[in-house]
């Protein structure tokens, strides 16, 4: 069983932000503009501390444990990506079109672990609207002719740099050699 706590670093930001928010509005009974600054402190104050208090989330062979609430591997239809990597945010569609967003405020690390885990662990889901199989490279068919194709094909070179190599390579190929004092010598 692995357990994901929530980052340590959230819940003493939010008490710094309670504090820079107590300011501000102390401020604000002077200098009217100061409380600006104190409510933005105080929803990112409700913010952090929202965030540092979520419940940990344990990983096992059978089930996703997100407090006390069990959801078995096998319910699990589809785990999609949000734009969050830190906090990671998960959308999971369920069994009968049930959807729940896992949240998760840890470090890069272990979002990236967290993210890695449910993925390989939803062996019945879609992975960002993939099918788990080919979404890890595994064989789609039943023949072993019928494997995933290679991956896309990125550009090395510019395509002047290309035509370069490609006229090396045949002047290569029809004189056995590059070098111009070589082939003058002969």
């Amino acid at each position: 069983m692995t357990r994901y706590a929530p980052a340590s670093h959230y819940l003493p930001f939010g008490i710094a932000a309670v504090v820079l928010a107590g300011f501000s509005a102390w401020l604000g009974l002077r200098w009217p503009p100061a409380l600006i600054p104190a409510i933005l402190f105080a929803l990112s104050a409700l913010l952090l501390i929202a965030l540092a208090l979520r419940p940990v989330i344990q990983l096992d062979d059978s089930c996703l444990r997100i407090g006390k609430r069990r959801i078995a591997w096998s319910e699990i239809r589809r785990v999609d990506r949000t734009g969050w990597v830190c906090p990671l945010a998960l959308r999971l569609t369920l069994f009968e079109d049930r959807r729940i967003v896992l949240l998760y405020p840890g470090d890069l690390d272990s979002c990236n672990s967290l993210l890695r885990s449910v993925r390989r662990l939803s062996r019945d889901a879609l992975i960002d609207g993939v099918p788990y199989r080919q979404f890890w490279g595994e064989v789609l068919g039943p023949g072993a002719e019928r494997k995933q194709s290679s991956g896309p094909r990125y550009r090395v070179l510019r395509p002047e740099d290309e035509a370069e190599v490609e006229r090396l390579y045949q002047r290569l190929k029809s004189v056995g050699n590059l070098d111009q004092k070589s082939t003058d010598e002969k």
